[in-house]
Formats: C-alpha cells, structure tokens, sequence
C-alpha cells in the first residue's frame, strides 16, 4: 500500500467560481480517502473546495494523464467540466507537459482539452448520451422528457450523460427556482441508483440561457462545467437552442457549441490559479 507522505503540496484553484483542489499525484505520493477528502474540502476546518482533482500517471501510451475527481462528501465521480479546464491549466503551469492538446483519462472516458488562442481551455466533453441506461436512469424507454414524482409535486425532466449525470429541468426563472429544497430530492431519487446532477434552465433566447445546479455530493456551486453542457445538449435537442450557446451562471459564463446527433459537444471558458500551499493529513 502506498503510504502518504507527511505533508502534501496542493494547488487552490477556480473555473467561474467552482473551486478545486488540485494535487499532482505525479510527482510525489498520495494516499487518498473519502475521509482525507472531505477534510480536505471542509470550508472551516480544512481548504476548502466543491471538488478534489488528483493528477495521475497515465495507465497507457495512448494519453497524457489520468485524471480523477472527488467530491466534497469524498465521493468519486465520473466527469467535471470546470476541473478539466483547471487540469490544463495546472499541468502545464507546473512543468508536467508543454503541449497545447492533451489526452486525458477520466473515469467517465477520454478527454482533450486544449489552450485556445484567447488562453480559455476548450474542452472535447463527447457526445451527449440520453439513453437512460447510460446514467444510469430507472424508466422504460428512451424519452425527450419524463416524469418525476417528489413525493409532494412531479416534475418534468431530461436526462443526459456527459460522461456524468444530469437531470435537466427547464424553468422560467432559475432565480426563482427550489434548487436549495428540490436539488437534494432529485440528486437522491431512487430512479438514479448512483445520483444525479440536477440542472435547472431557464432559456433567454436559443444562443443565451441561465443555469444553476445542485452537484452530487457538493450542493449547489457557483458553476457547473458539465451541467452547463448537460442543459445545452438537451435544449438543442429539444428544438430550443442553436448550435453556440452561452450559459449564464451564478460564478460567470460558458461558451457551448453542439451540432447535434453524434458530434462532440465542446465548452470553452476562463480557469485560474488562487494559491498554492502544503497540507499535512495528520494535522486536519
């Protein structure tokens, strides 16, 4: 078993206000656990995040990197949009790679992102994937939309994967939405066996929407890589949105391009450094 050094060197930082801990397991040795990473991410007692992003050797020739998120419950998850644009910006800031388009393993799949001219990381999120098995999602057929019955109200939902889940909810006002009291409900419904995502719309006009969500294990953040594209991918399925998109959310804006049926989704946006610092596990 591969022991933790006494002390670790993490880097703090932030894509539109979702903020990551970021720590090269590359270059020294780290042993993580759910209960080392819920302390980790404790606003009080330790730094603080919505997601730990561990930087790993790749275990093939065919990528870069292997690339694992954490959740601040401890939880591991499958993809986060906003983490790989601060991945891209961390390898290189701190001499792992040089190149501008790096192939990086997640647990949800192959990514590659790359620095665009403007010094916004692009990222290749795959295809949006809205067969319910892929979330996966208890129903009996594939559908547009679906019911969801909460106990008190039913509400009407899409489902995608973008490489994790999401629950889209199209709204009026998302200002005005209950994601605080209704997210929990939906991110813990027995019809997501592994949870949920729950993203919540409201459509300005096809090229601007609005978006919040609650992210498994982290509660609502401030941004939402993956649900931003989650939305926008069922949106345009729907007929509602174009192909270039700009969502809005509460930390900053995304760009979002989609042509629809099996092409790539991609987003682009800003991601920055905060600190850097060291840590000592036996301290927290």
């Amino acid at each position: 078993m591969v022991v933790a050094p006494m002390k670790i060197d993490f880097t703090k930082m932030q894509a539109l206000g979702n903020d990551f801990v970021v720590i090269d397991a590359v270059r020294q040795r780290v042993n993580l656990t759910p209960e080392l990473v819920r302390k980790i991410a404790d606003r009080h007692f330790g730094v603080g995040c919505d997601q730990l992003l561990l930087v790993e050797a790749p275990t093939s020739s065919d990528v870069d990197f292997r690339y694992r998120i954490f959740n601040a419950d401890g939880g591991e998850v499958e993809q986060c949009g906003n983490g790989a644009r601060c991945f891209v910006h961390f390898v290189r800031r701190v001499g792992l790679t040089d190149k501008s388009e790096i192939i990086v393993e997640t647990h949800g799949g192959i990514i590659r992102p790359h620095i665009g001219a403007d010094g916004n990381v692009v990222v290749d999120m795959g295809t949006p994937r809205f067969a319910p098995a892929d979330l996966p999602f208890v129903a009996d057929s594939v559908q547009d939309r679906y019911d969801l019955d909460l106990g008190t109200e039913t509400i009407t939902i899409s489902v995608v994967s973008m490489g994790n889940p999401h629950a889209v909810q199209i709204v009026d006002d998302v200002e005005a939405a209950p994601v605080p009291e209704q997210g929990p409900l939906i991110e813990s419904h027995t019809r997501f066996p592994q949870r949920v995502n729950a993203v919540y719309m409201s459509i300005r006009d096809p090229q601007h929407i609005d978006v919040r969500v609650y992210e498994r294990g982290a509660g609502e953040t401030l941004a939402c890589g993956s649900g931003a594209c989650a939305a926008v991918a069922v949106g345009h399925k729907l007929g509602l949105l174009a192909a270039e998109v700009t969502a809005r959310m509460h930390g900053g804006e995304l760009q979002i391009t989609w042509a629809g049926d099996a092409e790539p989704l991609f987003m682009s946006g800003p991601a920055h450094t905060v600190f850097d610092g060291t840590i000592d596990p036996e301290e927290l």
